[in-house]
């Protein structure tokens, strides 16, 4: 049975920069198990019109492969996915991969002190670190909503786009007004008849300055000494504020509220269409959303935000809760990700038979959003606690990226069989997580991917990411317990 030293679940950003930080410190011996046909993960999956970051290039990109001739301010998916196969091919990673090796289950074998890895077709390996790469945003979320499979034409989710299906000249329904919907309805309303958005509650907007570099700037930025670093520190502060403004700082948060208005007020005239689209919680209980032409597409004429509830999806169509039947060619649901998830639906069993999802029943949660108690030599990229609210993911991934490579590189150099997080600095971790949301704009009073069934936040980092990278700079290795 093939035996490896660090196997990695996902070849998507994250098991990129674990991989790079991995070889920085010395370990070799390390492969990347990856379900698809190829790397990306959520760039990968998602090439519905429009696609792309809500971050800036500069910032959503690794620090150890910052020179990249970025065409856009924000990056748009083919070319995120064209960056991380540049950050494959530059690090030399290819030898590493295992494309269409799906992991179902991952047991940890307590005699051998090693993970035993099962797969889709059968076959199993072994690996005396186990990291879980697959990230947060990887199961799309349909909606629970009577008689969805009983309508007549296509209806497909916004992560698995009907490139087949063309929307021109025709009626479509589209539920939901996430993140991906703001970037996608702009795109295709112009091409359709028609087209009812079936909005449950509005968002927060900010306008995205977008627009496309010259090459002259990415000359600029990648050959004169400190500018890209100056860029990506600007963006970093900006971030940094309106993270603040959701972390239990209301005033702040109520001017970034305020310049929200004021460009909604300046953008929608209709005073009954602006109240829709006016949202009646905190900035930051929903992922704030970015857009240029969000509003503007909203007043078109052949544009309608529908805000009754949905009472059932029918053969031709969709009716809402006061009765009246809206009849479409096409149905395309922008609802999201089965955020809360994690891990689902692989099985991992950890220690004395532990199963990750029955300790995780009450909510997902892990020290740092990367160890868990009873789970030896395990770890998460892109854990329990880790999302953004305004951030670059990226940069919370190499935090956790080094963060792990230095606990398995001081694992090697001990020849500790195993790496365990203590159980009362867990205790402590989680309460301090718990303690610390239902001050932040996350625990508010909206319908959000951040918070499970129960209300609550398992999703969402509750400091500023300059809090998290000092708190991952180096591992407490006082927390842990070991075994030689």
């Amino acid at each position: 049975m093939p035996r490896y030293g660090v196997a990695i679940i996902g070849a998507g950003l994250g098991g990129i920069a674990l991989s790079w930080y991995l070889q920085q410190a010395g370990i070799k011996d390390f492969a990347i198990f990856e379900k698809a046909a190829g790397v990306g993960g959520t760039w990968r999956e998602n090439t519905y019109p429009g696609a792309g970051c809500d971050v800036p290039s500069h910032m959503y990109s690794f620090s150890f492969a910052r020179r990249y001739p970025w065409a856009y301010r924000y990056g748009k998916q083919p070319e995120i996915l064209a960056y991380a196969r540049h950050c494959i091919a530059q690090n030399r990673l290819e030898a590493h991969l295992h494309f269409n090796t799906e992991v179902t289950a991952a047991r940890f074998e307590e005699a051998l002190s090693v993970w035993r890895l099962t797969f889709a077709d059968g076959r199993q390996c072994e690996a005396e670190m186990l990291v879980s790469a697959v990230g947060q945003l990887s199961r799309p979320q349909l909606p629970d909503i009577p008689g969805r499979d009983l309508f007549h034409g296509p209806a497909f989710h916004s992560a698995h786009w009907d490139h087949d299906c063309g929307l021109h000249g025709k009626r479509v329904a589209v539920i939901g007004t996430g993140a991906s919907a703001i970037q996608f309805v702009p795109e295709i309303a112009g091409q359709v008849a028609h087209l009812d958005l079936y909005q449950r509650s509005p968002g927060w907007t900010i306008a995205k300055h977008e627009r496309r570099r010259s090459a002259f700037e990415n000359w600029a930025f990648n050959h004169i000494p400190g500018l890209q670093r100056l860029n990506r520190l600007r963006i970093f502060l900006v971030m940094e504020f309106l993270a603040y403004a959701y972390n239990g700082h209301p005033r702040v948060e109520r001017l970034v509220r305020f310049i929200s208005k004021q460009r909604l007020r300046r953008l929608i005239a209709d005073p009954a269409l602006r109240a829709r689209l006016t949202p009646d919680f905190p900035v930051g209980c929903k992922r704030i959303l970015l857009t240029s032409d969000w509003y503007r597409t909203l007043t078109r004429d052949n544009v309608a935000v529908v805000s009754d509830a949905i009472a059932e999806i029918n053969a031709a169509g969709v009716k809402t809760a006061d009765g009246r039947q809206r009849d479409v060619d096409a149905i395309i649901y922008g609802t999201g990700f089965e955020a809360t998830e994690f891990l689902t639906p692989m099985q991992v069993t950890g220690r004395d038979g532990r199963d990750l999802h029955n300790v995780w029943k009450s909510g997902a949660e892990a020290y740092l959003g990367l160890a868990i108690a009873g789970f030896p030599n395990f770890f998460v990229l892109y854990g329990p606690n880790t999302n953004l609210g305004s951030g670059s993911m990226i940069f919370m991934l190499e935090c956790q990226s080094r963060y792990i490579a230095e606990i398995a590189a001081q694992r090697a150099r001990a020849h500790w069989k195993t790496v365990e997080i203590g159980a009362s600095a867990y205790a402590a971790y989680v309460q301090e997580m718990d303690t610390r949301s239902a001050r932040t704009t996350y625990h508010g009073a909206c319908h959000s991917w951040y918070k499970n069934a129960a209300g609550r936040n398992t999703n969402n980092w509750i400091g500023s990411c300059t809090e998290y990278w000092r708190r991952t700079r180096r591992p407490r290795f006082s927390d842990y317990e070991v075994k030689a």
